[in-house]
């Protein structure tokens, strides 16, 4: 049985080197003109920066170009791809087709993962995704742990599962905060809060952040995944890569976690019954750290959508 990839979203550069050293596998970094909801902004030069570090140490390094891209910003893909190439960058996610029409005219050996955030639902899309280029899947975090393993039976290309942090529940184009603050006439305050805004649901007890970034304002869940001591079926299952999402999350958070999933990935591929005996442990270690606003749950891996 193969070992999944553990992939990190890092904050900066900076992290990188501790990442690696907590255990991780692969990166998922990028700037928000061309990428969604990414834990940290990385420019050219830290794209550079953090590929050679990772490659200095066996690791790989994936940019992410998913964004919902408009006729503005179409000349663009075609420079940045070619940089992208000249960088040696491992793998580009997209969801936009944009993206991999542009790759195959301007760096066609380019990896390509497919992440359109929500309609990754059936190994029919995803292998229909693969016909055309994509080597990876990434699955939508609203589908259970059955269809998950349903589709990882049926699909040609390799599949990734976040497992754990916070994930989005809406995203609107427009600078919904942005006119807020200018409809109130503060205008500067948005940079100032847009890291640690909420929206309260006073009845259900919920808090859900909001930030705004060049792809509109998101408002992302409530509770953040964890299953750390749930992994059995997807590492039976032979999943490719296990995500864990730092978006809002501090550099030693996403740490600490890393170490701590790598300790389970590690311990289950070495003794499965052990891991068993020691899996509340990993749980109990996470919710140690865990921020009080942001309460633990499976998301939708044990239930079923509910709209």
């Amino acid at each position: 049985m193969k070992k999944p990839e553990l992939l990190v979203t890092p904050t900066k550069v900076e992290d990188i080197h501790s990442l690696i050293a907590a255990g991780a596998d692969a990166f998922v970094i990028g700037e928000q003109r061309y990428g969604l909801r990414l834990a940290g902004e990385f420019n050219r030069s830290d794209v550079q920066k953090a590929i050679g570090i990772a490659h200095e140490y066996g690791k790989k390094v994936y940019v992410a170009m998913n964004a919902i891209f408009h006729n503005n910003k179409m000349d663009e893909l075609s420079d940045y791809l070619q940089f992208l190439k000249e960088q040696n960058v491992d793998a580009v996610i997209f969801g936009d087709p944009a993206v991999l029409m542009t790759a195959r005219e301007v760096a066609p050996e380019l990896p390509l993962h497919w992440n359109t955030e929500t309609t990754a639902t059936n190994w029919f899309t995803c292998n229909y995704w693969g016909k055309r280029g994509a080597k990876r899947a990434v699955l939508a975090r609203e589908i259970n742990m059955d269809a998950i393993i349903e589709i990882k039976e049926n699909a040609e290309v390799e599949i990734e599962v976040q497992v754990h942090g916070m994930t989005a529940m809406f995203q609107s184009k427009r600078s919904l905060l942005g006119h807020y603050f200018e409809y109130q006439g503060n205008v500067n305050e948005l940079d100032k809060q847009q890291k640690n805004m909420i929206l309260h649901d006073k009845e259900r007890a919920n808090k859900y952040p909001i930030f705004e970034d060049e792809n509109g304002t998101h408002i992302m869940s409530p509770n953040d995944i964890c299953i750390i001591d749930e992994l059995q079926e997807l590492l039976e299952a032979g999943i490719n890569s296990l995500k864990i999402d730092g978006i809002l999350h501090s550099s030693e958070y996403i740490i600490e976690v890393t170490k701590l999933y790598r300790e389970a990935v590690d311990l289950f591929h070495e003794d499965p019954d052990l891991y068993d005996d020691k899996k509340s442990e990993f749980l109990e270690k996470i919710e140690a750290i865990q921020p009080e606003n942001r309460p633990l749950d499976t998301g939708f891996f044990f239930k079923e959508t509910v709209y």
